[in-house]
């Protein structure tokens, strides 16, 4: 049985497709914009592209994300939580807590031993300390999204950001640069406002190593460094963070066929 998962998220929207060995057929991204829809099927489209399979080939499509319920292909949606608990620990197996940091909010998951969902606590009231500030602070400072962490860990003399909000950190930016503050101090700066952000949430929920970042901040280095620095927890990340939700997502679509995923440890 072919499965695929679907993470439609509020910045970006991701595919995974598996086989029955859970091995990793093909992946797809594609940016929200205005539709989820249309970026879900999409980020599916391009899956089933690098897989080299046909739609009908597919056996049960499970969907995530806030856009979940709109991804009208998809048989059954779960929750964030479930999908990137499972996708993290896919990756990482020994991973008991779980960091995801998304376009609207942050999630800290702590995975019990059984790789069950032992607690968890979410930033989505605003977009403090999200992936969306980080956009607002890459804006301001004319630099691209890919290349924040490489600039970032440049940085000889960090600069304080004292409000972690997406609205407000526009003009404290735009104030430190009248300052002569340089772009690569500003942006350690603003890592660290997201990092202190998470490092409540984790810290809330009673975390323990190994830990694990999921989501598109995952494949930032500096962002990675910064929660690293506040929580003093080596942190798992890489280029395959993105798409912790929807391999979560393809997981749970491979349990509800019968073939039944024990998570390994």
């Amino acid at each position: 049985m072919i499965v695929a998962g679907v993470d439609a998220g509020a910045a970006a929207a991701k595919a995974a497709i598996l086989d029955s060995e859970r091995r990793i057929l093909g992946r797809g991204i594609a940016r929200t914009g205005a539709d989820v829809v249309r970026a879900a099927e999409r980020a599916f489209r391009a899956a089933l592209e690098a897989a080299g399979l046909q739609e009908w080939e597919i056996g049960v499509t499970t969907a995530t994300g806030r856009g979940r319920f709109r991804v009208t292909f998809a048989a059954a949606q779960a929750t964030e939580i479930a999908c990137h608990a499972r996708g993290a620990r896919f990756r990482y197996p020994a991973t008991r807590t779980v960091v995801d940091i998304g376009g609207q909010d942050t999630k800290a998951i702590r995975v019990a031993p059984d790789g069950s969902v032992a607690d968890f606590a979410m930033n989505d009231a605003c977009a403090a300390g999200t992936g969306r500030f980080l956009e607002a602070a890459a804006s301001v400072l004319g630099v691209r999204l890919d290349e924040m962490g490489s600039l970032s860990l440049r940085s000889r003399e960090p600069v304080h950001i004292a409000d972690a909000c997406a609205v407000f950190v526009e003009s404290e930016l735009l104030d430190h640069l009248a300052r002569g503050r340089r772009v690569e101090d500003l942006l350690r700066g603003a890592h660290r406002a997201v990092a202190g952000r998470v490092a409540v949430l984790v810290r809330g929920i009673g975390a323990e190593p190994e830990a694990t970042l999921t989501g598109g901040v995952s494949a930032d280095a500096g962002m990675v460094a910064a929660i690293e620095e506040r929580l003093g927890m080596k942190m798992n990340a890489g280029p395959d963070g993105p798409f912790a939700g929807a391999v979560g997502a393809a997981l749970l679509a491979l349990e509800k066929t019968g073939n039944h995923v024990r998570t390994r440890d």
